[in-house]
């Protein structure tokens, strides 16, 4: 059986890519913040807020995607859920979130957010050292909280539209804007791509989406059930909780309450019109 979970709330930036269930669905984005509550009252592609020309393709991606995850990664994650205890799974993410630092500081440049910078910064300096290599997660009680900046972020900040909504092929919900950004961030601010050879990065990444899958593993069971439609039900969830990641950025960037930065479980988001 597996192990019920978890003290606080599961990471929405995992989550949304997770619900759409392949390999783990690594687009590896924050993995800090609220579970996603998603409903799929319309799924049709003229949901609002949500353009989908391209629905016919993204559905059969978005089916081979649910059979790999329902048939390889769930089992896979499974399996791990039963070997690796809790706090080394949680170890594990602590792990890959501080190193993905680098890759969070430089998009803070790039929006205008010295300060929030400098917040991550100091994070990588005392979970490097006081959480050991980042297993641990001290500066999180020292009062910096993990963030979530990537490069589609830094590009809705400077006035580029998403575009249509597209599901890729094992890293799931997407658009053009949030493609091209995880590519940047992959390959150009991400640091260890240019001294850890291919094999050993290949190794983590799977070992890093794997840990993630099977952190979600009941949530997405739960949403899957729930939901009328899961296409629509990710499709919804993922578009709001970009948007509003953009949003908030864009429209409030002297705001110095700490929501600013933070999606967390429960708090009041407007819908996308």
């Amino acid at each position: 059986m597996t192990r019920r979970r978890r003290n606080g709330a599961a990471p929405l930036g995992a989550l949304l890519p997770l619900l759409c269930a392949l390999a783990a669905s690594g687009s590896a984005r924050a993995e800090e913040s609220a579970q996603a509550g998603v409903e799929a009252s319309d799924s049709s592609s003229g949901s609002r807020g949500v353009h989908d020309p391209w629905e016919g393709f993204n559905r059969a991606i978005f089916a081979f995607n649910e059979f790999a995850d329902h048939w390889l990664i769930e089992p896979l994650a499974t399996a791990w859920d039963t070997v690796v205890p809790d706090p080394a799974q949680r170890g594990i993410q602590h792990f890959f979130d501080n190193v993905s630092t680098p890759r969070r500081i430089a998009n803070d440049l790039l929006q205008g957010k010295p300060r929030k910078a400098g917040d991550d910064f100091g994070r990588f300096l005392i979970n490097t050292t006081f959480g050991i290599a980042g297993f641990f997660d001290p500066a999180t009680d020292a009062g910096l909280p993990s963030g979530d900046e990537d490069f589609g972020q830094t590009l809705g900040v400077w006035g580029s539209p998403p575009g249509p909504y597209l599901v890729l092929p094992v890293l799931g919900p997407s658009d053009p804007r949030d493609t091209l950004g995880l590519a940047v961030d992959s390959f150009v601010f991400s640091p260890e791509v240019y001294y850890i050879p291919f094999y050993v990065s290949y190794s983590a990444t799977a070992t890093r989406l794997l840990n993630s899958r099977s952190l979600a593993l009941e949530t997405v069971r739960a949403e899957r059930e729930s939901a009328f439609d899961f296409y629509a039900a990710v499709r919804s969830a993922y578009v709001q909780y970009r948007a509003n990641q953009v949003r908030d950025r864009a429209e409030e960037p002297e705001a110095e309450d700490e929501d600013l930065y933070y999606f967390e479980e429960g708090d009041d988001q407007e819908p996308v019109e």
